[in-house]
């Protein structure tokens, strides 16, 4: 009996780890699959046992891991033509609860690539999957290029979906493993095999070639699949399979579907970002649900509108999947953006404040100057501070010089910087060497600073971004200078504009401490 209303496959690391530069140590391995358990998604496809060394040897250590919520299942092919099923007990060393086996469906492939007559295929469905059965595991069946086949002579992609469902899987899994097919065809598909199978549990498993792939797992569980594959972050093979960040989601909140333990879809964001950093990959600002981008507003009407009726521009409460709203601050995001930012720090104000009314003038003049502070919103808290007149600069940076010299004899670095700082009444004078002159520059800071205030240990540069403002200066441009930066816990980020790179940096360094001082009880 399944536990949710849809059972969930997470394959990042079998089908994911086929992405273009994902590659898992086993620790990453043994850390991705904690993770997931921690979601709370049914399976976890780990890899295939037989395939390579470092998968057999994670289904080994694999087996010491307390899962609370997640079983594990190995991932193999059919057997052979000409072979026993029984003559490789790879997917049963791996001591999985269950195994997810594959075959061919499409009659092309099984001429063209498999080289084996129809019936033959068919036969090697059956004995594998009734060998699987016989020692006591739950099997899958990912019908291989399911939908191609389906268009191309659906009597046989259907002849292969019975004899796997004869032999004994539980779930069958209809495989766009192309990613060329529209919802429409998917659809189709999905209920016309369930017609003929209406007892059978299937499933959808897409790749995402056409950009399709959630919106094609979509149309099949609303064709009557129960079951659903893809990977957390959505990378895998080629374009990519299902995210699963953004379809659990979608069949929670909009189709009322179980997928997870009750009040874990909160926790989905932080787990996706988490992935993704084991798989060194980033998550882009727009992804659906989780990006930092999917409940940003900057347009005034509405930010304005958001803030009156929430469901006016959001199609869900943020929260609901543990993300947050962020109203853009820009000259086009009115003063009911601008006011609601401020209320966090001033309750008292409205959008007819004085203080909002001139912080809207300010930031237009500023913006049209090259700063933009929808990025970086721990400058705009500063800026609001300084506006309502309640912010006293934690240092002073009195002088600062920066060398760079190429080539350098060091293996490291080649850039020098000196800064003088004051706190309060007490100078402070400290060199660093970076890589870089910006490097050296934020070394020397801290240097300076760390003697006042500790907890700056902490503190690390995450990320580092430079535009230029106007191209047809030339060099004499205007740049502006992004910065985000960590303690471990938060993230923040900071901006800073000048036609200076380094001097752009300073500022940008400078609000990144500030910020912190600021935040830091």
């Amino acid at each position: 009996m399944m536990k949710f209303d849809i059972e969930v496959l997470d394959t990042t690391l079998r089908d994911g780890a086929q992405g273009e530069g994902i590659t898992f140590s086993l620790r990453d391995k043994l850390s991705v699959t904690e993770a997931l358990d921690e979601l709370g998604v049914s399976w976890i496809e780990a890899g295939n046992p037989g395939s390579n060394p470092k998968d057999l040897e994670f289904f080994r250590l694999a087996a010491g891991l307390q899962l609370k919520n997640s079983k594990l299942c190995a991932f193999g092919s059919t057997r052979k033509k000409g072979v026993k099923a029984s003559a490789d007990r790879s997917l049963l060393d791996a001591g999985t609860q269950g195994v997810v086996i594959f075959g061919k469906s499409w009659d092309f492939h099984v001429k063209e690539v498999l080289q084996v007559e129809p019936e033959e295929n068919i036969g090697m469905i059956e004995d594998t999957i009734a060998f699987l059965k016989s020692e006591g595991r739950s099997v899958i069946f990912d019908a291989e290029h399911f939908f191609d086949g389906w268009k191309a002579n659906p009597s046989y992609a259907v002849s292969t979906v019975k004899a796997a469902i004869l032999a004994g899987a539980g779930c069958i899994v209809l495989c766009d493993t192309n990613g060329g097919t529209f919802p429409d065809i998917i659809s189709a598909a999905v209920k016309d095999v369930i017609c003929k199978f209406p007892d059978t549990l299937f499933g959808i498993h897409a790749h995402n070639d056409c950009g399709l792939a959630l919106a094609n797992s979509i149309a099949a569980v609303q064709a009557g699949c129960v079951h659903v594959q893809g990977t957390l972050v959505g990378f895998g093979e080629r374009c990519g399979n299902t995210s699963l960040a953004a379809l659990i989601p979608s069949l929670e909140l909009k189709l009322n579907l179980r997928c997870l333990p009750q009040g874990n879809l909160v926790r989905i964001g932080d787990l996706t970002r988490k992935v993704a950093e084991i798989a060194n990959v980033i998550i882009s600002d727009d992804m659906p649900y989780i990006g930092t981008h999917a409940f940003s507003h900057k347009a005034g009407m509405h930010a304005d509108g958001v803030l009156k009726v929430k469901q006016s521009f959001e199609h869900i409460d943020p929260a609901e999947v543990g993300n947050d709203r962020h109203l853009l601050l820009s000259e086009v995001g009115g003063r009911s953006a601008i006011a609601q930012r401020v209320k966090k720090i001033e309750p008292s104000v409205d959008k007819d404040h004085p203080v909002i009314i001139s912080l809207a003038e300010k930031l237009k003049k500023l913006e049209a100057e090259g700063w933009a502070y929808e990025g970086a919103d721990a400058s705009f808290e500063i800026l609001i501070r300084q506006e309502l007149g309640c912010y006293t600069p934690f240092f002073k940076i009195e002088a600062y010089r920066v060398m760079s010299e190429h080539p350098t004899g060091e293996a490291i670095a080649c850039s020098q910087a000196w800064v003088k700082v004051l706190v309060g009444e007490v100078s402070e004078v400290a060199a660093a060497e970076g890589v870089g002159p910006v490097g050296a520059l934020d070394n020397a800071l801290r240097r300076a600073l760390t003697r006042f205030f500790p907890g700056l240990a902490k503190v690390r540069l995450e990320d580092y971004k430079v535009r230029v403002i106007n191209g047809k200066d030339a060099t004499s441009a205007q740049v502006r200078v992004l910065i985000e930066s960590t303690d471990g816990t938060k993230r923040w980020s900071t901006v800073g504009v000048s036609a200076d790179i380094i001097d752009a940096s300073r500022a940008a360094l400078v609000d990144s401490i500030e910020y912190m001082l600021l935040n830091r009880d």
